[in-house]
């Protein structure tokens, strides 16, 4: 076996959800929940499929955040694994209609951060061992730090 490391490659703001799934039909399951919950959100979806004839089966409705997707997907490589790259939205907005999809087994994260996933490689194929999401944590919030989380959230509109 073999582990391997494999960057994220979008640009620095932009939100995604990686996670992973068991079936061809989880394309446009996924699809449909985001456009049922979020008909604002601009996506782009690939999913890797690990049998058959292994493709990158893809969809959204964004030809740019879908382009970014497929190269990601592919260069991850690892069965059943999907990615979702949003605009004018947040993975909140959607995360749970997508953790409700039957297919999805798991949601390795949802960010905005750089990402490195974490891959183990056989003779078989791929899989994912886990994600590294953002930085290390580099201390405890004092006073200050929880006023501008407070103000911050209500700024953005997730709190009252």
């Amino acid at each position: 076996m073999e582990i391997k490391v494999i960057k994220i490659e979008k640009p620095e703001e932009m939100n995604f959800i990686l996670g992973q799934s068991h079936f061809i039909k989880t394309v446009e399951d996924i699809h449909e929940a985001i456009v049922t919950t979020a008909p604002h959100l601009r996506f782009g979806l690939a999913f890797c499929e690990s049998s058959g004839p292994a493709l990158v089966r893809y969809s959204g409705n964004d030809e740019k955040l879908i382009d970014l997707a497929r190269r990601n997907a592919l260069n991850l490589g690892a069965g059943h694994s999907f990615i979702i790259f949003m605009e004018n939205g947040y993975p909140i907005n959607i995360l749970n209609a997508i953790k409700n999809v039957p297919e999805v087994c798991r949601i390795f994260c949802a960010t905005a951060n750089p990402v490195e996933v974490i891959i183990a490689e056989t003779e078989t194929g791929r899989g994912i061992l886990g994600v590294i999401d953002g930085v290390k944590t580099r201390g405890i919030e004092g006073e200050e730090d929880i006023k501008y989380r407070k103000e911050f959230l209500r700024k953005i509109g997730y709190k009252f």
